[in-house]
């Protein structure tokens, strides 16, 4: 066999193997970012449901939304000192409005529901009272989503758009609290505010589809993508018309499939040394 060809299929061969166990070590954050997506379409449809119902808007404290084994919920509470449910939207995987379940009855939070209420209410204080660290940009809004899996209790604060043809990744942030709701860390996850276009059209006035997008990650942000990187790319991917989301990090390329919400990441070392061989041949 050609002592070149050789080398290349050596290092093809490694640089799968590091890509293996590069996507093995990122499950924890794609498993993290469903979640989130989940919540957020909860969040999205169960709001449009429930402000058709309820009509009583100035009655109305806020909302969250929380997965329950394979249903999804978002809660609308009261505005008073002790809030009660005054509203219950449940949807199956699908999210078809159609099928979900709407509950109108007034009742008190449960355990569950009460440690998530406590943990949103916290960080909201805390985006209100650290406006050095939580910023606010024209045509966005901070979106809260708290998280308890197990032990960990954390509030992710996303930067959702209110522009159509427009998808912004960045200026997201997570809280994280101990088991009494402490506060133990508060970070921003990505320093800037990216903006992604879709939907535009060329001079003949017919669509234009970017099926690749792509942004990069500061040494701060980490080398993987990150959760919230993955929630948006799930939330907008299929009205961007999307087929990848990469992000690049000084380490790592991290593919993401829009198509099939799957996650590849590979060394940017490997990719470097076998172009190298390539330009060689």
């Amino acid at each position: 066999m050609n002592k070149t060809l050789t080398i290349i299929i050596t290092f093809f061969t490694l640089s799968v193997l590091a890509q293996n166990n590069l996507t093995k070590l990122a499950q924890p954050i794609v498993a993290e970012g469903k979640l989130l997506y989940k919540s957020e379409m909860a969040s999205w449809y169960g709001t449009d449901l429930f402000l058709e119902k309820h009509k009583d808007r100035q009655n109305i404290g806020g909302y969250f939304s929380y997965s329950e084994k394979e249903f999804s919920k978002c809660i609308f509470f009261s505005k008073s000192d002790h809030p009660k449910v005054i509203g219950t939207i449940s949807f199956d995987e699908t999210y078809n409005v159609k099928a979900a379940k709407i509950d109108l009855s007034e009742r008190e939070f449960t355990q569950y529901e009460k440690e998530i209420y406590q943990i949103r209410k916290l960080a909201l204080g805390e985006i209100i009272s650290d406006t050095a660290l939580f910023k606010q940009y024209k045509n966005s809004n901070l979106n809260l989503i708290p998280l308890i899996e197990g032990k960990e209790k954390k509030v992710f604060v996303l930067t959702g758009t209110t522009q159509t043809g427009v998808v912004l990744f960045g200026n997201d942030y997570l809280l994280m609290f101990d088991k009494n709701n402490k506060l133990t860390q508060k970070k921003q996850l990505h320093k800037n505010l990216i903006p992604i276009n879709y939907g535009g059209k060329d001079k003949d006035g017919k669509p234009t589809v970017s099926e690749e997008v792509m942004h990069s990650h500061l040494a701060e942000t980490g080398d993987f993508i990150t959760a919230t990187d993955i929630c948006t790319s799930m939330l907008y991917g299929k009205f961007a018309k999307w087929k990848t989301h990469n992000v690049v990090s000084s380490k790592y390329l991290n593919i993401w499939n829009c198509e099939t919400n799957e996650l590849s990441v590979v060394s940017l070392n490997a990719i470097k040394k076998i172009q190298k061989e390539l330009d060689k041949k």
